[in-house]
């Protein structure tokens, strides 16, 4: 039997628990060893942490109603599509 491997959509999936260091500690394991091998998943890593602290800075009336309620509603559609 083979040794177990994440794939990049499998990471993708998980980054969030990865960041917020709710996941367990083998599929920790596998999620770095994956960025060990993988630029791509890397790069993604890093720009979701870049992401997370700039929202992370932005209070609510930093951004215009009119594009929160724009932004909200592609989220919405996004979520209706997937």
């Amino acid at each position: 039997m083979g040794v177990r491997e994440l794939t990049c959509k499998e990471l993708v999936e998980v980054v969030t628990d990865y960041l917020e260091e709710r996941m367990p500690g083998e599929q920790r394991l596998l999620f770095e060893e994956h960025l060990v091998f993988c630029d791509w998943c890397t790069t993604y890593l890093d720009q979701m942490r870049k992401t997370i602290r700039g929202a992370g800075a932005l209070k609510e009336d930093d951004i215009d109603p009119a594009a929160r309620d724009q932004l909200l509603n592609l989220f919405r559609d996004w979520k209706r599509r997937s």
